[in-house]
């Protein structure tokens, strides 16, 4: 699977590459968009949801690898996008993808990565780059496609040494919502479609948008809340203007250090005014920052759709450690070592023991590093949005 660009040769049929920065050449068969793109290579377990994470843009600037060997069986539509910004730029697959085999779907999995300008390639041993980063850590990577076959190996490989990484970069910017929104949509239902969100329904979040799942909105919305949408660099000012209840922060891609150089003054002014603040994922990083926390990059990260977290802290009122099984995507993490004194550890993953969510004591602060608006199964998770909305104004 794995060898130099200088010891072996291109095989035959070969119409896609992943070049990764230590100068291993891995080959298969291209398919999606035609060209190149660079990114951080990570590798997701779920079997299902694959349109959801092409489209999450937590994943942007990233080279998904998927686990499962079989991608593309149940085709794309136009109600599991995530969100129309950016997001991952391509993916690895072990299977070529097949014709579709679902009634929902609208599109063939290659040509709606050809129409969303993402670069695919199958063919590839995903378990065999899937333990590479699991040994190594998450490489920097090019993944090119050209039909006709043809590749400048050299300058691909250069491309790959020369991109700076995600360490240090903010990422939220890029891909967070221009201008403010009343969210409309509500959840979504088999043969119904998404519903209306009601406008007159009380209380009211702000949703601070650092690269946001569509889904998460959807949730507050049935968890009986009106949503406001605002960009990642919304000052404080206009997010009081908006005289909300609480305030959300959304998952996003990139470095929580980076992004939180301007979020963190705005979450902590948040705090000061007793705002009751839910974050995730990236959310839930930056809240962690602006309570005196740390961060630090992962060696592989956690992405899939099986995660078991513990809830372990007592603010959740359990009188034992209940399990839940959990989306993660994250490269990322909370440094618990580093948490002050008033902020509660509250969930740890069970893989690792690495942070999962916090609550900061005297205030109705809360953040999740896993994502409770997935579906891929499980649904141990909404009760967050019931807790957060159902506090406010309380």
């Amino acid at each position: 699977m794995a060898d130099t660009a200088s010891s072996r040769a291109q095989p035959n049929g070969a119409t896609g590459v992943l070049v990764l920065a230590d100068g291993t050449v891995i080959w298969g068969r291209g398919f999606g968009a035609s060209g190149d793109a660079v990114g951080e290579v990570c590798f997701n377990t779920a079997m299902t949801g694959y349109q959801e994470v092409m489209t999450d843009p937590s994943y942007a600037a990233q080279i998904v690898t998927f686990t499962f060997p079989h991608i593309g069986n149940v085709g794309t539509n136009g109600e599991d996008i995530e969100s129309q910004v950016e997001s991952a730029v391509g993916c690895v697959v072990r299977e070529d993808v097949t014709q579709p085999s679902n009634f929902r779907s609208a599109q063939e999995f290659t040509d709606w990565m050809a129409a969303n300008d993402k670069i695919g390639l199958a063919g590839v041993d995903t378990r065999a780059l899937t333990r590479r980063i699991r040994i190594s850590g998450a490489p920097n990577a090019v993944i090119a496609h050209s039909p006709d076959g043809n590749f400048d190996i050299s300058a691909l490989l250069v491309r790959a040494r020369d991109w700076s990484g995600l360490e240090g970069m903010d990422l939220a910017s890029r891909v967070s919502r221009e201008n403010q929104e009343s969210w409309e949509g509500g959840y979504w239902r088999l043969g119904h479609g998404y519903g209306r969100a009601a406008h007159d329904a009380t209380p009211h979040v702000v949703a601070i948008d650092y690269g946001a799942k569509d889904n998460i909105f959807r949730n507050l919305v049935k968890a009986g809340a009106k949503v406001t949408v605002v960009p990642a660099k919304t000052s404080l000012e206009d997010i009081l203007a908006l005289s909300p209840d609480g305030v959300f922060l959304s998952n996003g891609p990139g470095d929580p250090a980076a992004t939180g150089e301007f979020a963190v003054p705005v979450i902590k002014a948040l705090l000061d005014r007793d705002m009751p603040l839910f974050g995730i994922c990236l959310g839930h990083q930056m809240l962690a920052l602006a309570a005196g926390a740390k961060t630090t990059k992962m060696h592989q990260g956690h992405r899939g759709a099986n995660h078991p977290v513990q809830r372990v802290g007592g603010s959740w009122g359990d009188t034992e450690a209940l399990v839940e099984i959990t989306s993660m995507n994250h490269g990322f993490a909370v440094d618990g070592d580093t948490l002050p004194d008033d902020v509660e550890e509250t969930h740890v993953s069970l893989f690792d023991g690495s942070n999962c969510g916090i609550a900061i004591k005297g205030k109705r602060a809360f953040g999740v590093q896993y994502h409770p608006e997935a579906s891929p199964g499980p649904q141990d998770s909404f009760y967050l949005f019931e807790k957060f909305v159902g506090g406010l104004g309380a």
